[in-house]
């Protein structure tokens, strides 16, 4: 998680059922170190097991936490981690922060070129059947695109393909119309309504 979703209690719940988190330390959060465990992983500068310190966070999160400094030499930043994971390394806690922002991105992606404007469902098998099919119906847009050699993008394909759903012409004909064609055909329709 990102630091901005610190919150105490939910990574209490999810230490409680036995889930493990990794996130960004906030830039005041108090604690008291217990132990340093000394790592020789390269960019690890600091692995230590501390209770927090602070009259709220103490209470609402009042087992020991693991914080783990990295400095990381492509964005010349120096990172704090906190964790509740005591057995892997401090550099897969680093990796699994920085792998993190890999499903950002995919979410991102999909936000930007895929119709997944609300989702069906809720339940994991929803979310999951979904996103598959928001998926799989890009590839095929861009199989066809690559096969048509047609020069609109995945986006346009797509649309044109929605409007013409019903219509009986050929898929290769309405992609490899001339711009001006399908501009008059727009000019058209817009003076009908």
């Amino acid at each position: 998680m990102d630091k901005a979703y610190v919150d105490l209690v939910a990574l209490s719940k999810m230490d409680s059922i036995g889930a493990y988190f990794v996130t960004r330390a906030k830039t005041r959060m108090q604690y008291r170190i217990i132990e340093s465990v000394k790592s020789d992983d390269e960019g690890v500068l600091a692995d230590q097991l501390v209770l927090l310190t602070g009259p709220k966070s103490s209470q609402l999160y009042p087992k020991s936490l693991r914080v783990v400094q990295y400095y990381d030499a492509e964005t010349n930043e120096e990172l704090t981690f906190i964790s509740n994971n005591m057995d892997i390394s401090a550099l897969d806690i680093a990796n699994i922060y920085r792998n993190r922002w890999q499903i950002e991105v995919f979410f991102k992606w999909i936000k930007q070129n895929m119709t997944v404007k609300r989702m069906w469902g809720y339940s994991e098998n929803a979310v999951r059947i979904h996103l598959w099919i928001a998926i799989i119906s890009y590839l095929l847009m861009a199989k066809i695109k690559a096969e048509l050699q047609t020069p609109y993008s995945i986006t346009e394909v797509a649309r044109i393909l929605g409007v013409s759903a019903f219509a009986k012409t050929p898929i290769r004909e309405l992609l490899t119309e001339t711009q001006s064609t399908i501009e008059n055909q727009n000019v058209k329709e817009q003076k009908l309504f």
